[in-house]
């Protein structure tokens, strides 16, 4: 059974004001919604119910003929499943009311067919990520903040076989020998899970929901992760064929982004996407997927993110677009921007613009190839033309908090010029960070570029100080 999921997108919705005063006007606009700060509800069995549950789910595995049951169809299964579960609950004497009854049904049918107590979260659409850390705690993330939920395994037992699972059902195995697995559902959530004797608490799992509704850029600057004016100049950018960075930490929504401005690459242009696990949604007509594939068993069989890339250069693509660079690939994806392949995207983990560069000239190194340092940043400063930079605040909000041109080399330096940033300021009393994005006043030297493609963008979105 598929994980059909939904994620809350990127940042926080924006709050409509014409307020004149400017501070009230910065507090109402990062405000969060109250409804951000409802607790998860969920209906979970007491001890006695889930002991009751027990009893009669080892009943059924005595009756029930499994191997037959996993041979048909799951609504199929379900029904019978249904059936025979309520026959046994009417041979006990155990009172139970309709809503109860109801659960214990459900529980038994998701911890035979299902995943178990996690099918209570898979349906929550303000869930983004679920994390199980051992049998007896369960944690989610909503709106940028983790949450203890009541959801419990019986024990690692238990929680094993939902393990076996998700990801026999995606043909790997996990066991002592072979005690990690990272990959992708067949909905497209990313799942990691980690065993002993690596998890030393217990079988580790982690599931990053997958996005069901698309992400625009309109609708992050609705949620106040950028304003409309560097939503404007993104979209010119990325129209031109300028080579974008997206930078940003753990889960501060760089591949949100990539997916958004990708909206903006011309219908006619073939675009080739390399991933490890595949997670981009790029909505467009002419778009071929590739993504990693991990050795076997015997070790034999990697494909890695370098070799997509070289193999995408004899593909004839527009643009490549690569989820996230994390080693060698960087040279060969520099290689491209730098020989024809423009209007090329991709993510990295870093905390800054100068961090980002930082980081790619480390993964040139990691190609093994001996390149003085002076020729790696000429030609990281040729190949980037703009990095965007991300940030996740300790309210759950998600924020572009830097946009910067590369300018070139002086000496044996990067340059950069900054173009928008967000200038936080306090944080309120309900914990909501504060902040103002405002243009720096400098032109980027890419708008005669953007012209020149027909990108329209008024120069005065970069003397506009004001959200």
């Amino acid at each position: 059974m598929g994980l059909k999921t939904r994620i809350l997108g990127f940042g926080l919705p924006k709050a409509a004001t014409d307020v004149d005063d400017k501070a009230t006007k910065i507090d109402r606009l990062n405000e969060k919604p109250k409804e951000a700060f409802a607790p998860l509800s969920l209906k979970i069995l007491s001890p006695v119910e889930l002991e009751f549950k027990e009893s009669i789910h080892s009943k059924l595995l005595e009756i029930l003929n499994l191997s037959l049951i996993s041979g048909i169809e799951e609504k199929e299964a379900r029904k019978q499943i249904r059936a025979a579960t309520q026959k046994l609950i009417d041979e006990e004497s155990t009172p139970l009311n309709p809503q109860t009854r109801h659960q214990i049904i459900k529980a038994i049918e998701d911890d035979i067919l299902g995943l178990g107590p996690l099918e209570a979260l898979l349906y929550e659409p303000t869930i983004a990520d679920i994390l199980v850390n051992g049998y007896k705690k369960v944690y989610v993330e909503r709106f940028g903040k983790l949450e203890l939920t009541p959801v419990r395994f019986n024990d690692d037992k238990h929680l094993m076989t939902i393990i076996d699972r998700i990801v026999s059902r995606i043909g790997l195995r996990i066991d002592a020998s072979s005690p990690m697995v990272d990959a992708r559902l067949l909905d497209g959530s990313r799942v990691n899970v980690i065993i002993p004797p690596l998890a030393i608490d217990g079988p580790s799992l982690s599931i990053r929901r997958f996005a069901v509704d698309k992400m625009t850029l309109d609708g992050l600057v609705r949620r106040d992760s950028l304003t409309d004016y560097m939503a404007e100049f993104l979209k010119g950018a990325t129209k031109s064929k300028l080579n974008i960075l997206i930078s940003g930490g753990t889960g501060s929504g760089k591949t949100t982004m990539l997916n958004a401005i990708s909206n903006f690459i011309p219908n006619d242009e073939r675009i080739i996407t390399l991933e490890n696990p595949a997670e981009l949604q790029l909505q467009l007509p002419h778009v071929l997927r590739l993504e990693t594939r991990p050795a076997n068993v015997e070790g034999r069989g990697e494909v890695t993110l370098r070799d997509l890339v070289r193999n995408s250069l004899r593909m004839r693509p527009d643009r490549i677009v690569i989820g996230e660079v994390r080693g060698g690939e960087a040279f060969d994806m520099l290689q491209a921007m730098n020989t024809g392949h423009e209007g090329s995207l991709t993510t990295v983990h870093a905390n800054s613009p100068r961090d980002a560069l930082a980081r790619l000239e480390d993964m040139v190194s990691m190609a093994g190839l001996e390149i003085p340092v002076n020729a790696i940043r000429k030609q990281i400063s040729s190949a980037i033309h703009i990095i965007i930079q991300l940030g996740r605040f300790e309210d759950g909000s998600r924020r572009i908090i830097s946009i910067q041109e590369v300018d070139g080399m002086e000496g044996d330096v990067i340059t950069l010029s900054e173009i928008f940033k967000y200038n936080r300021y306090g944080i309120n009393e309900k914990g909501v960070v504060l902040g103002q994005y405002c243009s720096t006043g400098i032109i980027p030297k890419c708008i005669a570029n953007l012209k020149q493609r027909g990108a329209t963008v008024d120069l005065t979105i970069f003397t506009n100080n004001l959200n």
